[in-house]
């Protein structure tokens, strides 16, 4: 397989359409492309499937971002779920998806039967989605790709609440986005945020959760400036 990377996407961080053409295939040979929420392949092109920017991470992911309520499971996704039900091999988790997802019980670093998990209804998980399609549930795992636990599992405390998938994406975005840079320069909490439209935070002191969940809801449909101003604004009000 060659080793150099495809050309991006003249579409990159431009707004598309369903059935907009935004990676001819025929054009690129021995190059592997993963595709996100809001794309799929017909013959040799890659179309939208859903409106919103079009977005890349490199080397070579593509999505459409979208401000909507509405998530789409796509392998490789990290989620917030809740746990709604326990099944012998599974935890039923709804993750904000078509399908509620299933979390196999033996799913998390060094799982055994001798040492399953014991979790309530109601239990907030940070897992990765490793299949997704249309008409199956997702599973999920509370291990990254080398199998070690990393950050996934239960969180425990805090406070979550949902938000636009689109939201979620900038809150993941690198650098940091503006709103998260400023709580960060003043502030000492934990954040955890799902691709499917849910963000945890945990501090110390409950004024610190209560004033990072409204900085994070006020930020979506502010520029970067009006990010900072807003934070600024609240934090004076917490002193």
């Amino acid at each position: 397989m060659e080793s150099r990377r495809p050309p991006p996407s003249p579409l990159v961080d431009s707004y598309v359409v369903p059935g907009d053409v935004v990676l001819d295939l025929s054009e690129m040979t021995n190059q592997t492309i993963k595709l996100g929420t809001g794309l799929r392949q017909e013959c040799d092109t890659i179309q939208a499937t859903s409106a919103g920017m079009l977005r890349l991470s490199k080397p070579n992911k593509y999505w459409v971002e979208s401000s909507q309520k509405r998530y789409i499971p796509s392998v490789e996704d990290t989620v917030l779920g809740i746990v709604v039900d326990t099944k012998p091999d599974n935890f039923v988790v709804d993750i904000k998806g078509p399908n509620l997802a299933f979390l196999p019980v033996l799913a998390f670093e060094g799982g055994t039967r001798r040492n399953i998990p014991k979790f309530e209804i109601g239990t907030l998980i940070y897992a990765r989605v490793v299949k997704a399609n249309s008409i199956m549930n997702p599973e999920l795992s509370c291990m990254d790709v080398t199998g070690k636990a990393a950050e996934f599992g239960e969180l425990k405390g805090g406070y979550v609440f949902d938000s636009s998938t689109g939201m979620s994406r900038m809150l993941l975005s690198s650098p940091t986005c503006p709103v998260l840079e400023a709580l960060g320069k003043k502030l000492s909490f934990e954040i955890a945020v799902g691709l499917n439209g849910r963000v945890w935070v945990n501090a110390p002191a409950a004024d610190t959760v209560i004033l990072v969940s409204n900085a994070i809801m006020r930020s979506e449909s502010l520029s970067g400036i009006k990010q900072r101003a807003m934070v600024e604004n609240l934090l004076e009000r917490l002193s």
